[in-house]
């Protein structure tokens, strides 16, 4: 089904302008983005890029330094219990009590919110992560995907508009990650669900929209499909011929035709044609192929996978690691980029 235009949806998460500090490093320079209600939207970015440091300063837990953003139409500062109580949040390492059982420490974190009718509240989030039986088991006997899963009831438990998640697979086996991608899925469209991750199949099968973040900035923001058209540039043109041509003179002939941004034999008469921005020199090559009268054996447009773009958006990245500049507060980031 064809999304809505942005235009249309309600704004759940706008940031402006976000920029964090430590000392004269930044961590963020200038984050701007909006999420929509219903929609998933991804983090992508290399270790120490900044997402982990976003998602705190959008949970309460970090002041910008500058900028602004809101939750639910609630201003993260003026307003941040209001913030507080449309937002559910799972952290990178999940904050729970191992020595409680499920049930207790689900009907803890409901006192604390002040759910109403915390019994329904309590079944129904271990309902949706599928943990009705495991109500009455001690926390730290659970698998680490057990753990999680109780994690993330955590974040729902009060039903918010918005939920936050920080490498929610990370340290997960297959088995694991496919459970909690599958409940990352059914949050979607009762409720904005913000990811970091640095599995990008996980971005592609999961995400609306990612925002790949480099050096502390937004460098691209779009759908996965979106993306891979936006930096049509950086695709590529696979053409075969006979062996026989000499790829020097094949080199030559491609390096001349317009769109053309670069040539690469592969031996065995195949050859590797880089496309230059908006390029489609197709069928220039075909002409000059045919026009020098060599075997033309296939040509083949060649796609940019979400990895490539991730790598091509993110080649320059060197940021200070800001755990070594706020070890006291514990503040910096801590993506646990692996």
């Amino acid at each position: 089904m064809k999304s809505q235009p942005a235009q249309d949806r309600e704004v759940m998460i706008q940031a402006e302008h976000l920029a964090r500090y430590y000392g004269p490093s930044p961590a963020l320079r200038d984050i701007t983005f909006d999420a929509y209600r219903g929609e998933i939207v991804g983090f992508l970015g290399p270790n120490g890029a900044g997402k982990t440091t976003t998602m705190r300063i959008l949970t309460g837990y970090l002041p910008p330094t500058s900028g602004r953003a809101s939750i639910a139409g609630f201003d993260i500062i003026e307003q941040s219990m209001e913030v507080r109580r449309h937002i559910g949040y799972l952290p990178e390492t999940t904050p729970l009590y191992t020595d409680m059982t499920v049930w207790s420490y689900l009907d803890f974190m409901a006192r604390l919110r002040g759910v109403a009718n915390r019994d329904d509240a309590v079944e129904r989030a271990m309902s949706r992560v599928n943990l009705d039986d495991r109500a009455d088991q001690v926390i730290g006997q659970l698998s680490k995907g057990l753990r999680q899963r109780v994690g993330i009831a955590q974040a729902v438990l009060h039903d918010p508009p918005v939920v936050i998640l920080d490498e929610p697979t990370i340290g997960l086996d297959p088995r694991q990650i496919q459970d909690v991608r599958s409940l990352i899925h059914e949050l979607k469209g009762n409720h904005t669900v913000i990811i970091s991750t640095h599995i990008l199949s996980e971005a592609e099968q999961l995400c609306d929209r990612v925002l790949v973040i480099n050096r502390g900035e937004i460098v691209a923001a779009a759908s996965p499909e979106e993306l891979q058209t936006q930096l049509a540039g950086a695709q590529a043109v696979r053409v075969v011929l006979a062996p026989s041509v000499q790829p020097r003179e094949v080199e030559k002939a491609f390096a001349d035709i317009e769109g053309v941004a670069g040539v690469a034999s592969e031996g065995d008469g195949r050859y590797l044609v880089k496309v230059t921005a908006n390029g489609n020199p197709r069928a220039a090559i075909a002409q000059s192929v045919v026009g020098r009268g060599w075997p033309l054996l296939e040509m083949t447009p060649i796609g940019m996978s979400l990895e490539r773009i991730f790598l091509e958006l993110t080649a320059d990245a060197d940021v200070v690691d800001e755990t070594e500049i706020d070890t006291d507060t514990d503040a910096g980031e801590e993506d646990g980029d692996a």
